[in-house]
């Protein structure tokens, strides 16, 4: 036998493909009785729908897109893996893009995906407003670690566990830090500077603030050079990768970490958990992120004029051992 359709399960049940199809994607146009009769068929028949079918009905691509601003960055595969579990668990298809930190591309790519997805996740979106909202047009949009008027955004708020972590230093000894400042056009970047500012202001402690820097490995050896050249004791670093490269450049200098030198980063990714010495990091809570990321944008996709809406998931401190009493 070759592979079942609507036409053999129609023909099985003595009804139209039509009331098939509408028994699969519009179940309130079908009595109980002839949907329940055209599912048994299914089964027997090991039917599988088709995707491009089911659009046809329902006018849907059946696909996402996750549009990250750097995919080799180790925050971003944790966030993918958060958002298509739960894409999958509601049938829908995942479209990942790449916009290799460049906002001209993000504006480009969101254009290209309209009409291709349903709507898309736009995770730490480097492109300014009125750009963003323009490429999106019509299209549902979520952001994730930003957030815009007129748009829905999911993010981790790092300013308690921020607060938290100079607390942890300040016990420790440390009355001198540096702040490692990330992309300046990255929006939780000037959030996390903000929250450190604060909390060196409250405190009555020196802050020297250095970069912006690349989120990267090789921005953080020239956070750490920079770092090197200050009377800072203590840094809070962008995010983890950047902290990873902070950590190598102190040590191709002889500089001991927490020995010398204490080091806070962001996020906890797999890499805080592994480098030695183990980072003293942020945690994000990634999973939770993602799937509400998830469960916003398929409102909007079913409810194209639902408002906008901010759900904010907090960030918490875990220390480790890249942070030490004050040399």
């Amino acid at each position: 036998m070759g592979r079942a359709t609507i036409y053999s399960i129609a023909a099985m049940c003595g009804v139209s493909a039509a009331t098939v199809s509408r028994a699969f994607n519009r179940p309130e146009l079908v009595s109980p009785v002839v949907r329940e009769r055209v599912l048994r068929a299914a089964r027997e028949l090991d039917y599988q729908p088709s995707s491009a079918a089911r659009g046809l009905v329902t006018g849907r691509a059946g696909m996402v897109g996750l549009l990250v601003p750097d995919i080799t960055n180790p925050f971003f595969p944790l966030l993918v893996r958060a958002v298509q579990r739960t894409a999958d668990r509601i049938g829908s298809a995942l479209m990942l893009i790449d916009a290799e930190e460049s906002a001209a591309t993000e504006v480009r790519l969101v254009n290209q995906l309209r009409g291709k997805v349903d709507g898309v996740i736009a995770a730490s979106p480097r492109s300014p407003a009125a750009a963003l909202r323009e490429a999106a047009g019509e299209l549902p949009i979520v952001l994730v670690n930003r957030t815009l008027r007129e748009m829905s955004s999911v993010v981790c708020d790092n300013t308690a566990a921020l607060f938290d972590a100079g607390e942890h230093l300040y016990g420790l000894g440390h009355r001198s830090f540096a702040l490692l400042a990330g992309p300046s056009a990255s929006w939780a970047a000037g959030r996390r500077a903000q929250a450190v500012r604060r909390w060196a202001r409250g405190r009555g402690v020196d802050l020297v603030e250095l970069g912006p820097f690349r989120a990267t490995y090789k921005g953080g050896r020239q956070a750490g050079e920079a770092l090197i050249g200050t009377p800072a004791t203590a840094a809070f670093a962008f995010d983890d990768l950047m902290a990873c490269g902070v950590l190598a450049e102190l040590a191709a200098r002889g500089v001991s970490v927490p020995g010398d030198r204490s080091v806070v980063g962001c996020d906890d990714v797999l890499l805080a958990q592994t480098v030695t010495p183990r980072l003293t990091t942020v945690s994000a809570p990634m999973d939770d992120l993602g799937q509400t990321a998830m469960e916003v944008l398929t409102r909007h996709i079913e409810a194209p004029d639902a408002p906008p809406e901010s759900r904010r998931l907090p960030g918490v401190f875990t220390p480790r051992d890249s942070t030490g009493p004050t040399p």
